[in-house]
């Protein structure tokens, strides 16, 4: 039996050390024959991205030692491998160094990642071919003494050296590139942040004549937010996509065999319970994480039951975050998963971090990108989709985790303050209620509008409620509506946030022109219930509420 080396995302090493690989190969094929000039593969934590990419790199790069893929499928494809095997200079970086309390901080991380890139290419330093304005800029990155600038231009700088070193052009293989913004979003430098990786990115992968393809990966689509805007010819392979479907995650047949491999084709039935479930494109497939570490468990102590695996690989608190502003319809639909059942929901591969916030509905996707959920089948195309828990595994952890997280967002205190103050027409007590509440939960320095309007709509959709967020009614969407069926009233709140103190009465009143101005209010009016609209305005850690009705 070959060796199992859990957590080793280097194909080299794999193939050096002998040990147990599931081929994989044959998505080199698939991703020549797609002629995609940037591809964007999105799937969850541990499903197999970056040992992908570390065989992307061994396979083209100059210098590559052929005798790793003898053997593997690719190795049959005898023209490919003559025309594209060893042939390219190829860049690879992994963007997941990134992470740390301030801006500044994460940049000094990238720059020493950039450092060790180019210390692989040092050569280039002695290359008659290069210029010399070029190399300045080349050792300054190495040396770690680029402005932030200079680093923008890091890629696009190395993949014009190798491609005059070598007269080919270059790959670049960027490897979870989303994990610097996702890291900046939680620790509030986010703006800084989406402002860094547009500029490397955009200038690397835009019209670069330099450029052969490019590969990405990540768990989330942010394209929305301008990082890939102009790219010419770019393709996004999300979950859903049945392209490239069996390359991330194992296969029931893989699984199979690896039990088969190491005698242990007695637990199957108990491994496809605990981690067999995910659909990529209508494949079904198995977490490889899941696999690799129960199977090694396994030849060692042949009556180790499965466990948890997944769950501590992967942040977990963008979904708290949503959790604690749902509504009683989606804690209903967490019930409802949990017990077995599959639910009709809202899905978006295309979220940005910006509107994690603006809905409770955005849960579903974020559970359904990172793994917590998947699709019952293949995609229905549209909006709404049917999702279901995976497995034994991710049910486990909906039960420990998520219900503790539901009762402890449910035991905030005075949460049905805020809705009673809306209802009963008190805006004086509902600005003290508000006030009491951000003086205690809140760095002020790291937010903005969109901050308080989910600081706002988590509040309420504790309150039993049912809760919109940027709904359409009358002629645009209103910030947040509260429904209250038994007493057919309507809240209907525009939010604003004040850059000045002096500011606050005069946007609060501009919030209750614009619910006038685009009629949201209509819709209800017409149901025959009476609507009380509010304009809230927050300053730092204050606001000021003010009321009128229809």
């Amino acid at each position: 039996m070959k060796r199992l080396l859990v957590g080793c995302e280097d194909f080299e090493e794999l193939r050096r050390k002998d040990c147990y690989y599931v081929d994989k190969t044959n998505f080199i094929k698939e991703l020549i024959d797609s002629h995609g000039k940037v591809t964007l593969f999105t799937r969850p934590r541990r499903f197999g991205k970056t040992l992908t990419m570390s065989m992307l790199k061994h396979f083209f790069d100059i210098g590559s030692d052929p005798s790793l893929f003898e053997g593997l499928d690719i190795s049959r494809e005898q023209e490919l491998c003559s025309q594209y095997q060893g042939k390219y200079p190829v860049i690879f970086i992994s963007m997941k160094s990134a992470e740390s309390s301030n801006f500044q901080k994460a940049l000094d991380r990238l720059s020493i990642s950039l450092s060790d890139l180019y210390q692989t290419y040092a050569y280039l330093l002695d290359s008659e071919k290069e210029s010399l304005i070029d190399k300045k800029r080349f050792l300054k990155i190495m040396e770690l003494e680029a402005s932030e600038k200079e680093l923008i231009s890091a890629l696009v700088l190395l993949l014009r050296m190798l491609h005059i070193y070598y007269g080919k052009k270059a790959i670049l293989l960027i490897d979870e590139y989303d994990v610097p913004l996702d890291k900046a979003y939680h620790a509030g430098y986010y703006e800084e942040m989406i402002v860094f990786i547009r500029g490397l990115f955009s200038e690397a992968l835009k019209t670069n004549n330099d450029l052969e393809f490019a590969v990405l990966t990540g768990c989330l689509r942010v394209s929305k937010e301008s990082i890939f805007t102009g790219l010419n010819n770019f393709k996004i392979n999300a979950v859903s996509n049945e392209d490239f479907a069996p390359y991330f995650g194992f296969t029931d047949t893989e699984v199979r065999q690896i039990l088969n491999d190491y005698h242990a084709e007695s637990v199957y039935e108990e491994v496809k319970e605990w981690y067999d479930g995910y659909h990529f494109g209508g494949e079904e497939m198995y977490c490889p994480w899941d696999i690799i570490n129960y199977v090694d468990l396994l030849r060692n102590h042949p009556d180790t039951r499965p466990r948890l695996f997944w769950i501590n690989t992967s942040s977990n608190s963008i979904i708290r975050e949503l959790i604690d502003i749902a509504d009683d319809d989606i804690r209903e639909n967490i019930e409802a998963l949990i017990q077995g059942e599959s639910i009709q929901a809202p899905v978006s591969e295309n979220l940005t971090y910006y509107e994690l916030r603006n809905s409770p509905d955005n849960l579903w996707s974020m559970l359904y990108l990172t793994g917590y959920l998947t699709l019952a089948g293949k995609s229905s195309g549209t909006l709404m989709e049917e999702l279901v828990i995976p497995n034994k595994e991710i049910r486990t952890v909906f039960v420990e985790q998520i219900r503790k997280w539901m009762k402890e967002s449910l035991c905030m205190p005075n949460r049905d303050e805020a809705a009673k103050y809306l209802f009963e027409r008190q805006p004086e007590k509902l600005q003290e209620f508000l006030n009491d509440i951000l003086s205690e939960t809140i760095s002020y320095f790291d937010y903005g509008e969109d901050f308080y309007h989910a600081f706002l709509a988590g509040i309420l959709a504790g309150s039993r409620h049912r809760v919109e967020s940027n709904r359409e009614h009358g002629l645009g969407r209103s910030d947040l509506v509260i429904h209250a069926r038994r007493i057919k009233t309507a809240v209907i709140i525009e939010v604003k946030h004040a850059k000045k103190y002096q500011e606050m009465e005069n946007l609060c009143e501009k919030g209750l022109e614009q619910i006038e101005d685009k009629n949201y209010a209509e819709p209800f009016i017409m149901r025959g219930w009476k609507v009380i609209k509010y304009g809230i305005t927050f300053f730092e850690k204050e606001c000021l509420v003010k009321m009128a009705e229809s």
